[in-house]
């Protein structure tokens, strides 16, 4: 152990961060990986801390550790050497998960080579305070300087945020002079004038034609929140913990072949009781989305419990969900696909039937390792078969899973 904190003290972290790094398993099996390219391109020099700090960021926030290679040999060679040119390569990388990257687009769009000058710097910020000059001096130090900055950073994006805020101080500074007892003022608040009653925009909820109808917002205005961050239809690979295969990519342009770029949503409920206002919001969710981006919603009974499941439950169903305002751009089942899920599990249970050793590894939230993980699969399919013929002796089987 101590001999893995003083590697990864090596790259700048504290005794304490580098223990704590040690905690997470493969978070060190990365970092390791990371310093040990890291030492073989430097040679005899040791890690600055900047480099150090940036592989460390790049580890922690890395999806793809296909990427880690690449990505730390632009870091040691300097070719990417602050966190704003980190954080652009790893969104790069995040959106062009194709095995063939196109080296000078990510160069491009890290700002690999890019210099800024002091005098870039100084002749921006000229302009931006040029064009801002009458209100400076007519609103002086309580001029909100953060446009300016602002202003700055996005023409200045790959510049060093510092320098560029020491420049935009000391330009202000010149243009106006030092800060007056009158610059120190609290400003006034203004008075609000009060809206008249006419004016005030007042949400109102009504049903036209059988659909809500919400004056005020727009249907994304209502979603709000995690709504906004959802990836558009074919870049699944853009959400967190998606797992990226070198077909990845086909089957996303089939998907939206087959789509047409449309979003495409559904509600899911078990046709086995009354629904409940957890229920309410799916629906609202759900279909809500799909409207908001002229998409559609399909209302699919996930009936894999018959045993509990009754008419008039999925008469129920739809009639709550055409109650609050929504017509399901189709009706479909679970139980429509069964033996297509079946023959799909069968299919991918004997592509993955390779038998590592008892020592293998071990399947991700299983505390048992392939080899036995897939002779329960199996067990499990026979017990199945034997359940349609009607066979009684796939109790063994079943019990044999639940060990």
């Amino acid at each position: 152990m101590a001999d893995a904190v003083s590697i990864f003290m090596s790259t700048g972290l504290s005794e304490q961060k580098a223990k704590e790094t040690l905690k997470n398993e493969a978070l060190s099996s990365t970092l390791k990986k990371a310093i040990e390219q890291a030492r073989g391109l430097l040679g005899s020099a040791g890690i600055e801390k900047t480099a150090g700090t940036l592989l460390y960021n790049m580890v922690t926030r890395l999806k793809d550790s296909n990427r880690l290679s690449f990505l730390t040999e632009y870091i040691i060679t300097r070719k990417i050497t602050s966190e704003l040119q980190l954080s652009v390569a790893l969104d790069f990388l995040k959106s062009h998960p194709q095995e063939n990257l196109d080296q000078l687009e990510f160069e491009a769009a890290c700002g690999v080579g890019v210099v800024v000058t002091p005098e870039l710097i100084e002749d921006a910020v000229e302009l931006i305070i040029r064009k801002h000059k009458d209100q400076l001096l007519a609103e002086r130090y309580r001029f909100n300087m953060g446009i300016l900055m602002g202003e700055a950073r996005t023409a200045l994006k790959w510049a060093d945020g510092k320098i560029v805020k020491n420049e935009v101080d000391m330009q202000v500074l010149h243009l106006l002079g030092p800060k007056t007892e009158a610059d120190l003022e609290k400003k006034p608040k203004a008075a609000k004038p009060r809206a008249a009653e006419k004016d005030v925009k007042i949400e109102q909820v009504s049903v036209e034609n059988g659909e809500a109808n919400t004056e005020g917002k727009s249907l994304m205005e209502q979603l709000r929140g995690e709504a906004l961050k959802f990836h558009k239809p074919g870049e699944n690979y853009k959400t967190e913990g998606y797992v990226v295969t070198p077909n990845t990519i086909t089957l996303l342009k089939k998907h939206l072949e087959e789509t047409g770029g449309q979003v495409r949503t559904r509600f899911p409920p078990e046709p086995n009781g009354i629904l409940h206002i957890g229920h309410a919001k799916a629906i609202n969710f759900n279909f809500g989305f799909a409207k908001a981006n002229n998409g559609i919603c399909f209302l699919r009974y996930d009936d894999t419990n018959p045993e509990k499941e009754e008419e008039k439950y999925f008469t129920a169903i739809r009639e709550m969900v055409e109650w609050l305002g929504y017509k399901p751009y189709a009706v479909t089942h679970a139980s429509d696909n069964f033996q297509l899920l079946y023959d799909l599990a069968v299919d991918l249970i004997r592509r993955w039937d390779y038998k590592p050793d008892a020592s293998g590894p071990y399947v991700p939230g299983f505390a048992i390792g392939i080899s036995e993980l897939l002779d329960r699969l199996w067990c499990y399919l026979a017990a199945l078969d034997a359940l349609i013929q009607n066979v009684p002796e796939f109790f063994s089987c079943i019990q044999f899973w639940g060990t």
